[in-house]
Parts: structure tokens; C-alpha cells; sequence
């Protein structure tokens, strides 16, 4: 595909597995800037790479105001440092909280496998206790 080549909706949405309702809500949020035509709505390479920041900043777990300034960042003539350490920052606190998650969720498996080990002994007791009567 020619990199410079103009995209519609539709090729937007197969190439990056997005909804249209998907792109015109980065657009209303100003993430987006296609070239419209009436209805019709063009994205340019920029468009796609903005898009492609958006969709990792997104699995990341970066708000969309996080992936906003990072975008913004990225004119400020410095060669993007000012926009990778910014990147970096917001990446350095999403990964840390990503792994408090981690043992949270880590520490509520541990519990409820007890609680399914008590449930299932309960059980058979219970059981046992029925057909012996």
C-alpha cells in the first residue's frame, strides 16, 4: 500500500479492526483529523499513525486525555523527546499500577480457590452424610 495514500472508513476500520463508530468518536474527541469530503471521510497516513499511538496508548490503559497530550507533544521540534519522556512517565506509573493489579487479582485467586477447596469438602460431606442416612 502507498504510505501516503488516502483511506476511507471502511479500509480504516478492516486494516485496524476499529468500528466507524470507533473513528468518529476520535475525531469528535480531536485525535483524529480527517479530510472530509460531504459525508465521506479521508484519513491520511498521520491519521493512521495517530491511530495506531491511540489503539497501544488504549491496551496500555492510558486515558484518552494521557494519549491526547502525547499526541500533542509530538510537534515540539525537540526530535519527540519531550513526547518520549512524557510517554515514558505516563508508561513508568500505568506499569506499576498494572502490577498492583497483578497481585491484587493474584491474592483473590489464591482466596477463592481456598473458598472452592472449603466449598467442594463441605460438599462431600454433606454427600457423604445424605447416604449414609
Amino acid at each position: 500500500m502507498n504510505d501516503d495514500r488516502l483511506m476511507t472508513i471502511r479500509e480504516m476500520c478492516d486494516a485496524y479492526e476499529v468500528t466507524p463508530r470507533t473513528l468518529r468518536f476520535y475525531e469528535q474527541k480531536e485525535l483524529l483529523f480527517p479530510i472530509r469530503e460531504g459525508q465521506k471521510r479521508l484519513f491520511t497516513r498521520r491519521d493512521r499513525a495517530r491511530l495506531k499511538l491511540i489503539l497501544r496508548g488504549k491496551r496500555f490503559g492510558f486515558s484518552l486525555e494521557e494519549i491526547r497530550q502525547l499526541l500533542d507533544l509530538y510537534g515540539e521540534g525537540d526530535q519527540q523527546h519531550t513526547q518520549l519522556a512524557r510517554a515514558y512517565e505516563i508508561a513508568k506509573d500505568r506499569l506499576a499500577d498494572m502490577r498492583a493489579q497483578r497481585d491484587e487479582l493474584d491474592a483473590a485467586i489464591v482466596e477463592l480457590e481456598d473458598q472452592m477447596k472449603w466449598g467442594e469438602r463441605m460438599l462431600t460431606s454433606i454427600e457423604t452424610k445424605s447416604a449414609a442416612e
